[in-house]
């Protein structure tokens, strides 16, 4: 589930932050490793419509192509008031790392099963921001072995019994 035009928390408005998409899912679908941010290379219409909260990253996963990393799928619906140039919703758009961050995130996803998926797309003063997660995913038995446990040492009542 991902939603959009998120209500602004207590923290944000302390950090002055303010979050316009969310993936819900990955935190469910994927064992979460670590998380990274990065800025967006962005058009002047892409930010106008990501703040007003018409994107989505529900498909969408971080590719590195030459040393690069590139977000494919962020799907940022197009701003209706432009007037003056053509905007591709779903082009491939350019992440901003520190060199180090780069070193790093290439040696883990050399790893076997680590990926890089986004959690959410916010703006940081005037910057728009991705929040990302070196993950693996998990296998599909993980939530039933983790009931089986629960069950056992009797922190988990099945209502239905």
């Amino acid at each position: 589930m991902i939603t959009t035009g998120a209500k602004i928390s207590v923290k944000e408005k302390k950090e002055g932050f303010k979050t316009f998409v969310r993936n819900k899912k990955a935190k469910f679908e994927y064992e979460i490793l670590d998380k990274f941010e990065a800025g967006i290379v962005l058009t002047g219409p892409e930010v106008k419509a990501v703040r007003a909260g018409k994107a989505s990253i529900a498909d969408a996963h971080v590719r590195i192509k030459n040393g690069e990393f590139y977000i494919r799928g962020l799907d940022i619906t197009k701003y209706e008031q432009i007037g003056y140039a053509e905007q591709d919703p779903l082009r491939d758009k350019k992440l901003l790392l520190h060199k180090h961050e780069i070193k790093k995130l290439t040696g883990k996803i050399a790893e076997k099963g680590l990926t890089l998926i986004p959690l959410s797309v916010y703006a940081k003063g005037s910057f728009i921001k991705l929040e990302m997660a070196l993950v693996r995913v998990r296998s599909s038995m993980t939530g039933v072995r983790t009931l089986r446990k629960k069950r056992k040492k009797g922190q988990w009542t099945d209502s239905t019994k």
